[in-house]
């Protein structure tokens, strides 16, 4: 199956379906999203980033969200 085959079975899908399936990648793509984002911490690739919002929050250079 090719990402065109998948675009025009989802373009055909009624909108109960739709939303199905939306609430299903939602879950799916989190998921592995929040997979990728754990390899990476422990793989250290996240430690830069890190240690620059620490400093930042020493400098004052950041707030409260």
């Amino acid at each position: 199956m090719t990402i065109e085959d998948l675009e025009k079975a989802v373009a055909k899908l009624p909108p109960a379906e739709l939303a199905r399936f939306r609430a299903w990648f939602d879950e799916f793509d989190a998921a592995h999203f929040g997979q990728k984002i754990e390899r990476d911490a422990k793989a250290g690739k996240l430690n830069r980033l890190a240690e620059q919002a620490i400093e930042d929050l020493r400098k004052g250079r950041a707030r409260e969200l």
